[in-house]
């Protein structure tokens, strides 16, 4: 107990203990400037985003400005140690503080960015024993021991510390690029200023990046040797080409439609079998259709390469649709289209008006001579497709119904003559209108 208070006592009265403290109060102090500093040009790192209507990244560079004033601390007590030796023999007060300075960090950092409870428990579990044990210089000695416990199987050794290794690192390997992944590709497609094609390209580009560096830093984290697995690739990579050929055919047809603009997020597509639906999701293999009573109908890539479809919205959304009907013979067929055109200009979807060239105005017409009548047709115009919630063609049937109805025009109906001779009844096979 008396060596314990005499150790104390000859800390205490150290001119080096009290260097250190003040040179991590420094180092603390101008970290809190700098982080403040920073929050006064980026607002965006202090304001925190409503969680209802903020964007992704909004949220993302909120959390990443919490952890900036630790961080620099960090930073700083780094620096400061690499100047202690200048200015005393010891330095432990300083490595203390990096040490609670980095778990602090490692905390904040899961606390922030990690949403599943079960998850987050376990990472600090895990990840705080272990930066305070890297940090003491304990952990070396703890890995040789767990390295000691192992097996081996053929040429392949299997450790408890390699086991460790994997789970732990390969589970936060893991999390941190689907997480990279999915806040990458929303700061990608958030983009305005860059076209469509060019933000879908450069997403695809990065979730391919991201899987590479992942699956290269698991290999890593597994202890296998990269130059031995090149060469093995090299030798399997004919076999898995032709195993994997559609599935690298449509990765490059989905490229191909990015970049030649035949294809957009929204366009309606009608392929060749006659499915169609809109554009909802340009994925890696597939594009992703939704047709108008909610089904999603997934489209190879190299299906849009190898095979014809049409676009009704390639250029733009108007559209140009015709309902039939028919008249009776005796009907003033001139007057009947002038009523008929007004009437259907009066649907607020038609597109009608001066400001219209000619030919996208309604306009109605004579389609044919029938057996009961005068088969007419309206053609009209809208900046939409005319199905799902754009039912334009059913509202004008009714139009051209009430408005022929209101003003004494006949819709024919298939009619039968019967002539009585010598008291017998024959059908004519005549219908008039």
């Amino acid at each position: 107990m008396n060596e314990l208070l005499d150790q104390f006592n000859e800390v205490l009265s150290s001119e080096q203990t009290y260097i250190q403290i003040g040179i991590v109060v420094c180092a603390f102090l101008i970290a809190k400037l700098f982080a403040s500093y920073l929050g006064n040009i980026f607002t965006v790192l202090k304001k925190k985003p409503d969680p209802l209507t903020a964007q992704r990244s909004e949220i993302l560079t909120f959390r990443l400005g919490r952890l900036v004033f630790p961080l620099l601390g960090l930073l700083f007590l780094k620096l400061s140690s690499e100047l202690i030796p200048a200015l005393a023999e010891s330095h432990w007060l300083i490595t203390a503080a990096i040490t609670g300075s980095l778990v602090i960090v490692y905390i904040s950092f899961v606390r922030e960015f990690v949403a599943s409870p079960l998850v987050r428990r376990a990472l600090l579990l895990i990840g705080v024993p272990l930066l305070a044990m890297q940090s003491v210089g304990a952990l070396p000695y703890i890995n040789s021991v767990f390295e000691s416990i192992s097996m081996q199987v053929g040429n392949i050794k299997i450790s408890l510390a390699g086991i460790l290794r994997v789970l732990v690192f390969g589970s936060f390997i893991f999390w941190l690029g689907r997480v990279s992944n999915s806040a990458g590709q929303e700061i990608i497609r958030n983009q305005e200023r860059v076209d469509f094609r060019t933000r879908e390209v450069a997403a695809k580009l990065f979730e391919i990046g991201i899987f590479v560096v992942v699956f290269l830093l698991l290999l890593q984290v597994m202890g296998i040797n990269l130059t031995a697995l090149a060469v093995f690739g090299g030798a399997v990579g004919v076999g898995l080409g032709f195993g994997l050929q559609t599935i690298a055919s449509n990765f490059i047809s989905g490229l191909i439609i990015l970049l030649d603009r035949s294809l957009s997020i929204g366009d309606f597509i009608e392929l060749e079998d006659g499915r169609s639906g809109f554009v909802r999701a340009l994925n890696m293999r597939s594009t992703m259709l939704e047709t108008f009573d909610g089904k999603d109908i997934m489209v190879p890539n190299e299906m849009f390469m190898g095979s014809t479809f049409v676009n009704w919205t390639h250029k733009n959304h108007k559209q140009r649709y015709r309902v039939d009907f028919s008249v009776a013979y005796e009907t003033d067929i001139r007057k009947l289209v002038d009523v008929i055109k007004e009437a259907v200009a009066t649907h607020p979807q038609v597109l009608s008006g001066e400001q219209y060239p000619i030919e996208e105005r309604p306009d109605c017409e004579i389609d044919s001579f029938g057996d009961s009548g005068v088969n007419m047709f309206v053609e009209f115009w809208i900046e939409a497709i005319d199905d799902g919630k754009n039912r334009v063609g059913g509202d004008l049937l009714l139009i051209i119904f009430e408005t022929m109805r209101d003003n004494g025009f006949t819709i024919p109906f298939p009619q039968r003559e019967i002539r009585v001779l010598d008291g017998e009844i024959k059908p004519v096979l005549r219908r008039t209108g």
